[in-house]
């Protein structure tokens, strides 16, 4: 299965973003809001599906959905903050004192 066959979505009642790879496997990124600002918290991968680049193509799906919805982004996982170091092209979706 390709990373694009994935589906996105946003689990406004568990507070997470979801990437399901199938019905047994969902990556999830919790987080929780605070006005206009959306803490990104944890980010969590089932084991068999780790070293894929799930995590990468959550998080760029989520940050998107941030910046298509004018949501400032805290990035309190250290897996979101290292992506988006890594991928300056979202670092404007970031609170300012966040920048990377």
């Amino acid at each position: 299965m390709m990373a694009d066959d994935y589906t996105f979505s946003v689990n406004k009642n568990m507070n997470q973003f979801e990437l399901v790879v199938d019905e047994d496997n969902i990556a999830f990124l919790e987080y929780y809001t605070d006005g206009k600002k959306i803490f990104l918290n944890h980010t969590e991968v089932p084991v068999d599906l780790r070293g894929r680049g799930i995590a990468a193509k959550l998080v760029e799906k989520s940050l998107a959905y941030c910046r298509e919805n004018n949501l400032i982004v805290v990035p309190a996982c250290s897996y979101v903050a290292h992506f988006i170091d890594d991928n300056p092209q979202w670092s404007d979706v970031l609170s300012e004192g966040y920048q990377m």
